[in-house]
């Protein structure tokens, strides 16, 4: 037996756009995360960046972000709660690396730019979300048998 009504909600095109734009920082992500292990197997910077041949801080550093990044590319890429977080801890510690530490790993101002250009364009994405909910909460609706 088919019900009346359907039981999920259509997508809103803010709803449709912001799942894309999570599937793009996704895919960026996963990016990020085969560069760090590309760079620590000693597949790209002609082997310079090996683990072994790294100082202490960009073990750490190289190692985290190796394992966050492709972490945060699942999370966003199926959209759960999760994801954002995770991507805000490895955007935070690139942030960290480049912007507060560059004696030690180098500026790289177009990481940073390119992180706080997605924090903001996520936010925006929640706003109008938290917008059109509270709009829809808000019609009256009446449900006659």
């Amino acid at each position: 037996m088919e019900t009346d009504s359907p039981t999920i909600p259509k997508r809103t095109l803010a709803d449709i756009l912001f799942i894309l734009f999570l599937r793009l920082v996704a895919v960026s992500c996963f990016w990020f995360g085969l560069q760090y292990w590309a760079m620590l197997v000693g597949y790209s910077l002609v082997g310079a960046g090996r683990f072994d041949l790294l100082s202490l801080p960009w073990k750490v550093a190289s190692t985290s972000l190796a394992v966050l990044f492709p972490v945060a590319s699942l999370g966003l890429w199926l959209t759960v709660s999760w994801g954002p977080v995770i991507w805000v801890l490895a955007a935070g510690g690139q942030i960290l690396m480049y912007g507060l530490l560059p004696n030690i790993f180098g500026p790289n101002k177009l990481i940073i730019l390119l992180h706080v250009m997605v924090a903001v364009v996520y936010l925006i994405f929640r706003l109008l979300l938290w917008l059109e909910k509270r709009r829809h909460r808000r019609q009256v609706s009446v449900d006659l048998p």
